[in-house]
């Protein structure tokens, strides 16, 4: 909630005094990427589908006897997390038009009424409707708009600032996962799916109230960007993006590590129980536990991309992917599961981090629909890494054959980056 005033007139010069929630802007615009955070903690339940994946599987088989595979099980994290991809460019023009608070509110109102109709369904195909693709609405209605405020905000430490907005996303699984196990022992996972919809509907509505842009012409006080980023700060539209052999890399990138942080996080709990022999409680603590590092990864890889290039950046996230999956490859264990794990998990936090920023540095901030195209590499890897790994453990009966797969996409990625991620100077 912006209040404007105290307008100053300096020869050509125009400054704005603003204030967020009576809090001059410079402070104030913290309290706007808490609340960015706290909507990212509700969107990223999806996070925590893992959890679901047993109690899912056992509900349909003894409960409506119903047979179903681990593919179709997986489906709805990968229909949710697709339309999710979806809905992030359709709806990156009306974020100007309806305004920040009101594009959040649907978003949320329909994340929330995702998984609460998906407490009355009965069949695994239903899920993909109103699970998958009411809730995946809702989230990509709702995830681009902290970023958007985020970024406007702070043009000044814009990977810091879009990095923390980005972390509730990934420290979601932190606490939802917890709580859903808890629930779903307690309740049952049909009326777990009730209690988080209500919640979540709840919760964004009232977080979303204060959000807000900046004036246009608003800049934080005593902040004079040098030469370089003045060149940085140059706009484009969506449509001069994709002439450019920039956006063609960083999607294929984005693609790369989303398929392999998506997978590790569709497979979390089941691979630490039947690979490496870890109960069940346990693997649902180290769910929690791997949501810190891909929260976690948000910061550190917008701050790196910040300090380094985004090039710099992203090779070094493809060596950290390559390795994890290599061990766990070639020597699955406890230690190297939990490693493994915390890698790819902090590695796609950190690719939510370092897109939005490369985006922002190619091609500007004044048209939210870059990103939102950038963001359907998000959508390929929701469908690719999960159903990857449902087909590897249907068709070999064990989810370890993922791994040397997503090892040749990381050496993949690293030459993409390495050869083409460039400055858009560089035009195709």
């Amino acid at each position: 909630m912006i209040e404007e005033n105290d307008w100053i007139h300096d020869g050509e010069k125009k400054m704005e005094h603003v204030k967020v929630l009576s809090m001059e802007a410079e402070k104030g615009r913290w309290v706007l990427v808490i609340l960015g955070l706290l909507i990212n903690l509700c969107l990223g339940s999806i996070y925590s589908w893992s959890v679901f994946v047993g109690p899912l599987t056992d509900f349909f088989t003894n409960n409506l006897g119903q047979v179903v595979t681990a593919s179709e099980i997986l489906m709805p994290f990968s229909v949710f997390l697709a339309f999710f991809a979806i809905a992030m460019p359709l709806t990156g023009k009306y974020i100007d038009i309806l305004g920040p608070k009101k594009t959040t509110i649907l978003g949320g109102v329909l994340t929330g009424l995702g998984w609460l109709m998906a407490s009355m369904v009965d069949s695994v195909q239903m899920l993909y409707l109103v699970y998958g693709v009411i809730g995946g609405l809702g989230v990509g209605i709702a995830y681009g708009v902290p970023v958007a405020v985020a970024a406007r905000w702070f043009p000044d430490k814009r990977g810091v600032a879009v990095g923390l907005t980005l972390l509730g996303f990934g420290f979601s699984a932190l606490v939802t996962a917890n709580i859903a196990g808890f629930l779903i022992g307690s309740f049952g996972v049909m009326d777990t799916f009730r209690i988080f919809g209500v919640a979540f509907i709840l919760l964004i509505v009232l977080l979303a109230l204060p959000l807000s842009f900046p004036p246009a012409d608003w800049r934080p006080r005593g902040w004079d960007p040098d030469a370089g980023a003045r060149k940085a700060a140059v706009e484009h539209t969506w449509d001069f993006m994709i002439r450019t052999r920039s956006f063609y890399a960083l999607w294929f990138c984005y693609f790369i590590g989303c398929l392999a942080g998506l997978m590790a996080i569709s497979i979390a709990k089941p691979v630490g129980t039947e690979i490496v022999g870890i109960e069940s409680a346990l693997s649902i603590a180290l769910v929690g536990f791997f949501a810190i590092f891909n929260g976690g990864g948000r910061p550190v890889f917008g701050g790196l991309t910040d300090r380094l290039n985004p090039r710099n950046t992203a090779i070094l996230s493809f060596v950290l992917i390559a390795l994890s999956s290599l061990f766990m490859w070639q020597f699955p264990s406890v230690i190297v599961y939990i490693l493994a794990f915390a890698i790819l998990w902090g590695c796609l936090g950190g690719w939510l981090a370092i897109a939005p920023t490369t985006t922002a540095r190619f091609y500007g901030t004044s048209d939210p629909r870059c990103y939102g195209i950038v963001f359907l590499a998000y959508g390929a890897g929701a469908i690719a890494g999960p159903q990857l790994a449902g087909f590897i453990k249907t068709t070999t009966g064990t989810y370890l054959g993922v791994f040397p797969f997503v090892m040749i996409f990381a050496i993949v990625g690293m030459i993409v980056a390495a050869l083409l991620l460039h400055p858009v100077e560089e035009k195709a």
